[in-house]
């Protein structure tokens, strides 16, 4: 473990509690685990699980080495390291089935002595000298032993209903020193809420006052746009060209774009009779097949494009599919860099009937049209057709729209390619320097006014 607020002096004296979730059967919910320990002042408390758990669990692994003296050989055991923080409030556990609320600050020795029993032992009945908290505890049970006397506990069934005022005057009254102690040191650390409030009202007067209330909106709306841009490509606004705003290497890695050499070939060395072939077939998205009718002469740039617009292809046609249920749900010649790329940045985690799976929510198929338009802005010369990429994605005008505005495209009107469809009303997204500010989404358009 690791105290969050110093060292301890004496390591030796804690006592440590470890809660386990009762719900084994669930694939997430079985490995989490609550620490529980008790200084003189504070009581600390620690998890493996929640936004505050620390990184370095999911980074690397961490084992103990318990020496045997006599024989001199190590036995390794798996460990994770937790991060206990200080319970300055008056936490509890609530039991709701029991109506029993047990503060943190008392050890289970000092609860199951002083609380008020109610019920009646049935004659031979028995405690298991490893304690359990009540089912209605949220499912979370003890590791640990209790070490209260047997008979203390025989055949009780208990009800507790203690309020936190009521127990601080038990403690004042009929508490040894350490939980007097404990309280003390609970009510330092504790602040009235009125006290905060009027802090709170008075910090808000003052930060109007200084910044303005146009200057907290526009903090807002930049808010709003970095919640937004966790799904975009990382963007570089300094850059002093166009191609270097959206780096390709933040689209495909060194590794990635080699490992499309192969599975692009087919489409470098294609012949226009073949072109006209897949447009029947409609084995490509319509993007697709139309630059495959413009690949350069030159070896390598044709090498380029071939590989990006399999990329591309794969990228619109992994954004139809709902849940993933194939190991390799691109087919056995998609290259395994591929595959596991799409499946970790592009996928959510959802659990169902007793396992986890893969889905592409609409957050998912978003980031995935962010990128599809990215990698079509290198393809074209950072100019394209947002209404072919639309069409392709079967996403609705303005939700394209949306995403080209937050990647900072200037959107036009333009006339179609021939023989698409709509191909008169074209949204035509260009890249240039300065980029255009950007502005968080106005949710819900104002409907038009019919005469």
């Amino acid at each position: 473990v690791r105290f969050a607020n110093g060292k301890l002096r004496l390591p030796d004296s804690l006592r440590f509690t470890m809660y386990r979730n009762r719900d084994t059967a669930h694939p997430r919910k079985r490995h989490r685990r609550i620490l529980v320990s008790e200084t003189e002042r504070l009581c600390y408390v620690g998890h493996n699980f929640g936004s505050e758990v620390m990184k370095c669990n999911s980074l690397c692994r961490y084992f103990v080495g318990v020496l045997d003296k006599n024989s001199g050989q190590m036995e390794v055991y798996n460990a994770e390291i937790f991060n206990m923080q200080p319970l300055l409030s008056a936490a509890q556990l609530l039991c709701a089935s029991h109506s029993c609320l047990v503060p943190l600050a008392w050890s289970k020795n000092d609860f199951l002595h002083s609380c008020m029993l109610r019920g009646t032992a049935g004659e031979g009945s028995t405690v298991s000298p490893g304690w359990r908290l009540s089912r209605g505890c949220g499912g979370w049970e003890s590791l640990t032993e209790c070490h209260c006397p047997s008979a203390a506990l025989a055949g009780w069934c208990f009800n507790v209903c203690f309020s936190l005022v009521q127990m601080d005057l038990c403690i004042e009254a009929f508490g040894t020193s350490k939980q007097k102690r404990a309280l003390s040191s609970r009510r330092m650390n504790a602040v009235g809420s009125d006290i905060v409030s009027t802090a709170v009202t008075k910090a808000a007067a003052n930060v109007i006052d200084a910044k303005g209330v146009t200057a907290l909106m526009q903090d807002m709306a930049q808010d709003d746009v970095q919640s937004i841009s966790a799904f975009l490509p990382p963007c570089h606004e300094d850059a002093d060209r166009p191609e270097h705003v959206y780096k390709f290497e933040d689209i495909l890695s060194p590794a990635e774009y080699e490992a499309l050499r192969v599975p692009a070939a087919a489409l470098a060395n294609v012949s226009a009779e073949e072109t006209a072939k897949r447009a029947e077939e409609r084995s490509h998205c319509s993007f697709v097949l139309e630059e495959l009718k413009f690949l350069p002469t030159d070896e390598r740039s044709r090498d380029h494009k071939a590989r990006c617009l399999w990329f591309l292809d794969t990228l619109i046609r992994f954004s139809h599919l709902k849940v993933i249920k194939k190991k390799h749900p691109m087919g056995p010649e998609c290259p395994h860099i591929i595959s596991r790329k799409l499946m970790k940045n592009f996928t959510s985690l959802t659990y169902n009937n007793g396992s986890i799976q893969n889905l592409i929510s609409a957050s998912m198929k978003a980031k995935i049209t962010a990128y599809v338009i990215v990698l079509a802005l290198h393809i074209n010369n950072f100019q394209t057709d947002l209404t072919v990429l639309q069409n392709d994605m079967k996403l609705p005008e303005s939700r394209i729209l949306d995403i080209a505005k937050a990647l900072r495209l200037r959107v036009s009107k333009a006339k179609g390619v021939p023989g698409l469809e709509n191909d008169q009303n074209h949204k035509l997204g260009t890249l240039s320097l300065p980029l255009p500010m950007q502005k968080a989404p106005e949710g819900q358009r104002k409907r038009r006014k019919m005469n």
